[in-house]
């Protein structure tokens, strides 16, 4: 849901800056527009003219360019882009951006913006840990800015940890989460005034103090979702599981790790408009965990380990006759037979929808950046196409708003 967008890519000096290729040849493929602005620094490590290929336009370097400063270039620049992003976002550029600095083109377009500002940090670990860097970074939050990023990997120094540029899909699932949706209407917000629960990510059921039966969502759909009802004006809270991903602009995020933990939050936040559970909830725990870690006593024994069922969450919310929100959407993550068993888990769970999805390791959604869904509802089974994440968020929402609109759910 990138097509018409209009996308000012402001690149920074780092070695992750040769990425920004592989992202915009993405976005141009997604019928994105780009312009790019490079600082000093990141011609050392890409060059104007690759970048300029790639994006079909000119690329901006200099403040003082008579040509394009004969009409406030800088000025202009910031004001026809839908969004400005920064990436990658160096330690030099975010404590430039957040005490308002303006030394150049790419910090004057910064401040002089009246459009979303999106970062994707990029620097060595102990640069993106210091107390100067994460100051910065909060800073920048509370301006509005909007973070993806920065991820867990080996360094080009040699050092491993936090600091390593997002990648390309994840910056594009990201503005589409930002972009992607009708933000607002004639009338304003479309859910203004509605509360919003959201599920998302795995619960981690304790073996011992060091081991856990878990899965291997990532958390992105539900947070997707959580982004575009935030930018819609609804109150949205997020019940998670442990997750990587950073909370979503104007989302509440209450951190659980058990079944029964995140039954309790939920519970605890009811009555709400709208619940969408689209958490992988464990369908077990183990029966008791162990105080102590278990270990190997060398004889070749392998504990057993006893499982009780888990809360069914789904079910427990969508049968509350005191406390059931006006709509409840499940979410069923299969490997075979996936309409089929979505169809069954409607009638058996007493939701409103469900959003189906094949997981099998093959499609790579399990942590992905994708996904292809069914929406299964008592009117009959919508397929929707292989799509981002986010535009699969999107179009959920704008449903739900449909819905809404109409007086269905109330």
């Amino acid at each position: 849901m990138l097509a018409g967008k209009r996308i000012l890519l402001i690149v920074g000096g780092g070695i992750a800056a040769y990425k920004c290729l592989e992202l915009i040849r993405r976005l141009r493929e997604r019928e994105a527009s780009v312009r790019v602005i490079m600082t000093a620094a990141a011609k050392q490590f890409v060059t104007p003219l690759s970048l300029a290929s790639l994006s079909g336009d000119k690329v901006y370097d200099d403040m003082f360019d008579l040509t394009d400063e004969t009409e406030i270039g800088h000025i202009q620049l910031s004001r026809d882009a839908d969004i400005l992003m920064v990436a990658p976002a160096t330690a030099d550029l975010m404590a430039k951006m957040a005490t308002g600095q303006c030394s150049d083109l790419a910090t004057t377009c910064l401040l002089a913006t009246d459009k979303p500002v999106m970062i994707a940090p990029a620097m060595n670990v102990r640069m993106w840990e210091h107390a100067a860097t994460q100051r910065n970074l909060e800073i920048l939050r509370s301006d509005g800015v909007h973070v993806v990023g920065p991820n867990e990997g080996d360094m080009a120094c040699g050092e491993y940890g936090p600091g390593r540029l997002a990648e390309p899909a994840e910056i594009i699932e990201a503005l589409s989460a930002r972009l992607g949706s009708p933000l607002d209407d004639l009338e304003g917000p479309r859910l203004a005034g509605k509360t919003i629960l959201i599920t998302a990510g795995p619960t981690q059921e304790p073996i011992d103090p060091v081991r856990y039966i878990a899965n291997r969502s990532s958390g992105k759909q539900g947070y997707a979702i959580g982004a575009v009802a935030a930018n819609l004006g609804a109150r949205v809270i997020i019940v998670s599981g442990p997750t990587r991903l950073d909370p979503p602009p104007g989302a509440e995020v209450i951190p659980v790790e058990t079944a029964e933990e995140m039954l309790k939050a939920v519970q605890d936040e009811m009555p709400v408009d709208v619940g969408i559970f689209a958490a992988a909830v464990s369908d077990w725990r183990t029966a008791g965990a162990s105080e102590q870690k278990i270990k190997k006593d060398g004889s070749g024994h392998v504990p057993a380990l006893e499982l009780t069922e888990n809360p069914d969450i789904l079910a427990t919310i969508a049968k509350d006759k005191k406390n059931r929100p006006g709509l409840v959407i499940g979410f069923a993550a299969e490997t075979e037979n996936v309409v089929e068993n979505a169809k069954a888990k409607l009638e058996r769970k007493g939701c409103d929808w469900v959003v189906a999805n094949d997981v099998s390791p093959s499609t790579g959604v399990m942590g992905g950046d994708e996904n292809t869904v069914h929406l299964v509802t008592s009117d009959g089974v919508e397929n929707w196409p292989q799509m981002a994440k986010s535009d699969v968020a999107a179009r959920l929402v704008d449903r739900i708003c449909n819905e809404l609109d109409e007086g269905v759910w109330t």
